[in-house]
């Protein structure tokens, strides 16, 4: 089952420095308190760890992958998220960073939790809406879907219905346990630290494409982010594209 979303205009992450800081600016109609708590599971096709987040090029000519966020316990207002799942999965275009090509992705699809409720799958589309890259390409649809997470020793297997899975497994730090990186200059409340892996294998087949690679970049992280989060984060994003406008503007003699 599908249906087109409608995204609202809080922006997320670094990615957006090259956004219009008036869009940035702009606050969602959508007042209702929220908040979620768990894990995230990323992966895509980057050799890791991805350079995206760092605004560099993709390792390959795209970066196409996902995010999946596997809720704790959550709530949108007075409807509960316990146990609830949401993700997205999208492509940056050739030979660009996600940072200035933001806005002009290949695709950006969006999968909500199909054991969710009415109540609960409008709910789930608005907090990814909020959080998931909003606006960051053109061409988005939502469908509702198995989303699944099997750990079975180190190996994480995420499966997005019949749309696609990816299987991943932290790396070894140097000095012990697994590397961790911490506010790239990408990051959202969502990525503010996560920790870094490689993919045993990741296949997707929707939005007309058809992925099949592994060892490729994978990252897994635990977040607790709520409505206010991301206004702030949004309002400051703002102020720093607006900033960042004002010097690019050419200065009057």
């Amino acid at each position: 089952m599908k249906m087109k979303l409608l995204l609202p205009c809080a922006f997320v992450g670094g990615l957006l420095f090259h956004v219009a800081p008036v869009e940035a600016a702009t606050e969602p109609k959508d007042k209702t308190p929220w908040k979620i708590t768990g894990q995230l599971e990323e992966a895509c096709s980057c050799d890791a760890a991805c350079p995206c987040w760092f605004n560099s090029k993709p390792t390959k000519m795209t970066c196409g992958g996902g995010q999946v966020l596997f809720i704790e316990k959550g709530n949108y207002g007075d409807v509960k998220l316990d146990g609830l799942a949401l993700a997205t999965m999208g492509q940056s275009p050739e030979g660009k960073t996600m940072m200035e090509s933001y806005g002009n992705w290949n695709f950006a699809y969006y999968y909500i939790d199909e054991k969710a409720n009415p109540q609960q799958r409008k709910a789930l589309q608005a907090i990814a809406g909020a959080v998931l890259t909003p606006g960051v390409s053109k061409k988005t649809e939502t469908r509702y879907a198995a989303i699944t997470r099997k750990i079975e020793g180190k190996e994480h297997q995420i499966t997005i219905g019949q749309y696609g899975t990816f299987h991943g497994h932290l790396v070894e730090g140097g000095m012990g346990g697994a590397p961790k990186i911490v506010n790239p200059p990408g990051a959202d409340p969502l990525h503010h630290q996560y920790e870094q892996g490689r993919t045993t294998k990741m296949t997707y087949n929707d939005a007309d494409q058809n992925w099949s690679w592994s060892n490729s970049n994978y990252m897994l992280g635990t977040f607790s982010v709520d409505n206010v989060q991301y206004e702030k984060f949004a309002a400051g994003l703002a102020q720093k594209m607006a900033g960042t406008e004002a010097e690019k503007a050419p200065k009057k003699k």
